[in-house]
């Protein structure tokens, strides 16, 4: 059967009928084209018309127009709409008017710069010029980076290179800093929350080390549909930014289909695995000859899937090398083949964590599964734009699991189809990260006094590392005197420092695997605990808190750990607050205190709690900013303390869990506390705060969508089938007593009043 035959009898079968929520149909679209801007070299402009482009989309003429005008901009458009256009146009341009101009393009990933580093070379090719591209990254040989620094055209690096490998010895790439034009960031997306907020104090000091070499770059950004891509990009370069999201690409008919499990065990609300039901709507694909991508949330669950398809392949008599996987892991080598065959057509479907999420180019294949909801609406138009060529039919399908957060996707799903409401959120002036930064800044260049970064003074800030000798002050200026490296001490993924870091030590050779912040340490790393990195599974067998260091050996088990904290907010200072009759909200600082006690082994897809342990490990303070709600007596009055207590930990389960649909956050960046009577409001209070040092703004955030958040908490709950409470909504009634389901649900009807 083709396509349209199998969606067909997808939509006539009683059986699969009735699990599927929503079924969208987006019609054909053709596309909006105009002529080449007199702007683009007429080299280029013939190179693209032998490769077919005769014309741009209306939105890449857009995007050539503001780079001609020295704008710098954020192009926003679907995934496969040809946003690659929009700034290689514009700086192969500027290369072929004038052969000293250099750019450096920044991708959050290896694979993605490999992939553009091919696309621009089969340009550069076409042109015939000498255009010198390279990416320069950790698996960039030491013998080829001198050549790089002195004639690269177009260096093609990740912000963690550009951090510690380029601007810290920006004396040896004068050639770059001199005749800096562009400063390519693509997936723009991507850079949120501690990340986004350490690339906005890298891009300061690339600014401030061109300005110094005499050169002020334009910023060319890209990014996939969030709801605030111009407040990010302009947060992010601290400049004035235009934005271009006026999509001019045509479309294929398009169906998306949201797919919920059966319940297997109404009562606890336990639903069907939705791997077995991906490996099935999967398989019917792939057997009818339908290239067809999976994506999967894990590298564990890729392989699991994987191997599911190459049995349903053999038992039809198929080719199971037809079907590849696509993770991190995979050599380079590999990954390029799996790419090549995707695009030619030879394998025939791919299951794939969300690394081919990214604008790797794939070609466009028929059909799309996605197992589990990826965490935001943002990832899940990406992965879904896999699927869908401009002239043919395709589909996407989402599979959801029990988790709430699926749950409430799957089953709302015209809050999904309309404007995505997700907020990337970055804080570039957050203490722990600007500190580190301006240290870095120093060891790259002096600083004066009065000199201002990222628009503020830092007098206070330079006389606190000149008392801890870090700098030294001759005269009005302040210089590096500390014997270490600043940039080698700093990771871009986490705020705090002294990380515990993890050792793999499976191997024969130990090696690093990753790192984990102190606060966060005694609940992900302690030992026995379960640490899953990039899907892998790994054991902790040894903690040395006083090293920092966490020794692992991998393992396979069908459950993770989760630490139970005994944890105490104290409000520190309080921003603002607004009351109400059935509840009161407020913002501020708060210091956050947590001792780990035990730690619960929870399987995995159902979420059944199946064995626990303690956890010794000392108390831990964060200061951190925070969002709480408050029931005054009034309201609480009529309810018994073991009532009030179940509904107030019911209530904060959801909280917790529905505000990742308003931040582009995963549900562990964001800490919950419900108390029966907290020592700051006198009254019953939930906090919701920021499981970082000195916030990134997610507190701020969900105070301004009080009001929202409490709507889509209460439609969570009301909609889930289950008695008493179960895993998709306020949690088992296990653990929140029988009637903690109707509790939360009497607290939120009492807030809601107010919103």
């Amino acid at each position: 059967m083709n396509l349209r035959q199998l969606l067909t009898q997808i939509k006539s079968s009683p059986g699969t009928t009735e699990r599927i929520s929503s079924w969208k149909v987006t019609p054909a679209r053709a596309g909006s084209l105009v002529d080449f801007p007199l702007s683009v070299d007429p080299r280029l402009v013939g190179v693209l018309k032998e490769r077919g482009i005769e014309r741009l989309f209306t939105h890449q003429a857009e995007a050539v127009e503001a780079a001609a005008r020295g704008d710098n901009f954020v192009v926003v458009t679907p995934t496969a709409s040809g946003k690659t256009l929009c700034y290689n146009i514009p700086v192969l341009s500027s290369l072929l008017e004038n052969a000293e101009s250099r750019a450096i393009y920044l991708f959050p990933t290896k694979a993605l710069s490999q992939d553009q580093l091919d696309e621009l070379h089969g340009l550069i090719t076409a042109l015939d010029v000498d255009i010198k591209t390279y990416t320069y990254d950790g698996d960039t040989p030491v013998s080829a980076r001198k050549a790089i620094r002195v004639a690269g055209h177009i260096v093609i690096t990740n912000p963690d290179m550009l951090h510690t490998g380029i601007l810290p010895h920006h004396t040896k790439w004068v050639k770059l800093f001199e005749n800096l034009n562009y400063v390519i960031i693509d997936e723009v997306h991507q850079y949120r929350g501690v990340f986004g907020s350490h690339l906005a104090n890298v891009i300061r000091r690339l600014k401030r080390i061109s300005a110094w070499y005499g050169s002020r770059p334009t910023f060319i950004l890209s990014s996939a549909t969030i709801a605030n891509p111009e407040e990010l990009a302009r947060k992010l370069i601290e400049e004035d930014v235009v934005l271009i999201d006026n999509d001019g690409s045509p479309k294929g008919k398009k169906h998306f289909i949201f797919y919920n499990p059966p319940v297997v065990n109404r009562q606890l609300g336990i639903r069907r695995s939705s791997v077995h039901e991906a490996r099935s709507l999967a398989a019917n694909f792939l057997l009818n000859d339908i290239q067809t991508i999976v994506f999967a949330r894990s590298r564990q669950t890729v392989e699991i899937l994987l191997s599911y398809l190459k049995e349903d392949m053999k038992s039809r008599g198929w080719d199971d090398d037809k079907v590849r996987g696509y993770r991190g892991g995979y050599l380079p080598k590999q990954r390029r083949e799996i790419e090549r065959g995707l695009r030619q057509g030879e394998v025939r479907g791919v299951v794939s964590t969300n690394a081919l999420e990214l604008g790797i180019d794939i070609g466009a294949l028929d059909a799309c599964v996605i197992t589990g909801y990826p965490g935001t609406i943002t990832s899940t138009w990406q992965q879904a734009g896999r699927a869908g060529r401009r002239s043919d039919v395709s589909c996407a399908i989402l599979v959801a699991s029990s988790a709430p957060l699926d749950q409430y996707i799957i089953t709302h799903p015209d809050y999904f189809f309309s404007q995505s409401p997700e907020h990337a959120l970055i804080n570039p002036d957050n203490l722990l990260i600007l500190l580190s930064h301006i240290k870095c800044a120093a060891f790259e260049l002096p600083f004066r006094e009065g000199e201002r970064y990222g628009g503020q003074s830092i007098d206070q800030i330079l006389q606190f590392l000149e008392e801890q000798g870090i700098l030294h002050k001759a005269g009005d200026t302040y210089h590096w005197s500390a014997e270490s490296y600043p940039a080698d001490e700093i990771s871009l993924r986490t705020a705090a420092r002294d990380n515990v870091v993890i050792i793999d030590t499976t191997a024969v050779e130990p090696s690093v695997i990753g790192e984990v912040d102190s606060f966060s340490a005694p609940t992900m790393v302690h030992e026995e605990a379960i640490y899953i990195h990039e899907g892998d599974q790994y054991q902790i067998e040894k903690l040395d808190w006083e090293g920092k260091k966490a020794y692992a050996r991998q393992v396979d088990v069908n459950y993770y750990t989760e630490a139970n904290l005994a944890v105490q907010v104290r409000v520190i200072d309080q921003f603002e607050s607004e009351q109400g009759d059935g509840c009161s909200k407020a913002r501020g600082e708060v210091l956050v205190s947590a001792l780990p006690t035990i730690y619960k082994k929870i399987k995995m897809w159902t979420h059944e709690n199946v064995g626990w342990g303690d956890v010794r490990l000392p108390e831990q303070e964060m200061q951190t900013t925070g969002y709480w709600l408050s029931f005054p007596q009034a309201v609480t009055g009529s309810l018994s303390a073991s009532d009030l207590e179940s509904g107030l930990v019911g209530l904060a389960n959801v909280l917790v869990n529905v505000a990742p649909l308003y931040l582009m956050c995963d549900p562990g960046d964001i800490g919950v506390r419900p108390e029966v009577r907290s020592p700051h409001a006198r009254e019953a209070t939930i906090f919701i705060y920021d499981r970082v040092p000195a916030g990134i703004g997610f507190a701020e955030k969900l105070y301004e969508l009080h009001g929202q958040l409490l709507a889509a908490a209460e439609e969570l709950v009301k909609d889930c089938g289950c008695a008493n409470g179960c895993p998709s909504c306020v949690g088992p009634d296990g653990e929140i007593g029988p009637r903690g389901k109707g509790n939360a649900l009497r607290l939120l009807a009492e807030a809601r009043k107010d919103s």
